[in-house]
């Protein structure tokens, strides 16, 4: 089993929305981003990159800082995804550590989603 998917709901029986592809994916920026791919809402079939809920990633040596959001500060999931997000993460190869910090400004909307998640969600 994928580590990064110890959900077993696939948001409310339907199927997970595949990946985007990821631009420079050889870089590890983008290894990260492919790694928190994995990482999915257990409410929504949608994984956290393409929902819009990360919102830097900054590489310094084997370091990763990460700010993220939830889609509500009323989360169930809270203390879970930062945590997945930061485990997600430290798979990389060149990383070793990995700080994820749970910002609200700017507040997340709908509109930070990827266009094949809000078609797939049948907000488009």
């Amino acid at each position: 089993m994928d580590p990064m998917r110890i959900f077993d709901s696939t948001g409310g029986g339907r199927p997970r929305v595949a990946a985007t592809p990821t631009p420079d994916a050889h870089t590890v920026v983008g290894q990260i981003i492919e790694a928190i791919k994995r990482v999915y809402d257990p409410e929504i079939p949608v994984n956290l990159y393409d929902l819009g809920l990360i919102y830097s990633i900054v590489v310094d040596g084997a370091t990763a800082d990460i700010k993220m959001t939830l889609t509500s500060p009323a989360c169930p999931e809270a203390q879970t995804l930062p945590r997945l997000v930061q485990g997600a993460a430290e798979t990389v190869e060149s990383i070793e550590s990995a700080t994820v910090e749970l910002v609200w400004e700017p507040r997340w909307e709908k509109s930070m989603m990827c266009d094949e998640a809000l078609l797939e969600l049948g907000l488009l």
